[in-house]
């Protein structure tokens, strides 16, 4: 049956989007962001991990550690040598009579080789 058969896996596992600053401008180079990585995290307490060497990405939540890994060093051309990943639960909110709960989310700390950094995330905090 068609609905039980497994798909062949791709060795181009990472999926891209392109995205650039201006549509017009031909002098901005459109950037090739992995799929799995959303966004950078930027905060204070990310911005204290850069002087560890350790850079903090929002993510996926069906991404793993490998995964991560080959998105960071494809995207930013770096080397990493450890990834760690937390599950951030939401929190209880309540406004006036009304409870919710906040966006859970999934970050990744990225640990690079030393003498590796992100540029642009290095000037933030």
């Amino acid at each position: 049956m068609a609905l039980f058969t497994k798909k062949p896996e791709d060795d181009s596992a990472v999926q891209y989007q392109t995205t650039s600053t201006s549509a017009g401008s031909s002098a901005v180079p459109a950037v090739k962001i992995p799929t799995n990585l959303i966004q950078p995290r930027i905060s204070e307490k990310s911005g204290h991990l850069v002087k560890l060497n350790k850079y903090v990405f929002k993510i996926t939540n069906g991404t793993n550690k490998v995964e991560v890994k080959k998105a960071v060093e494809s995207a930013y051309k770096v080397h990493v040598t450890q990834v760690n990943i937390v599950n951030n639960q939401g929190k209880s909110r309540t406004f006036g009579r009304t409870s919710g709960r906040t966006q859970a989310f999934k970050k990744a700390i990225v640990t690079l080789r030393p003498g590796d950094k992100i540029e642009g995330l290095t000037d933030v905090v």
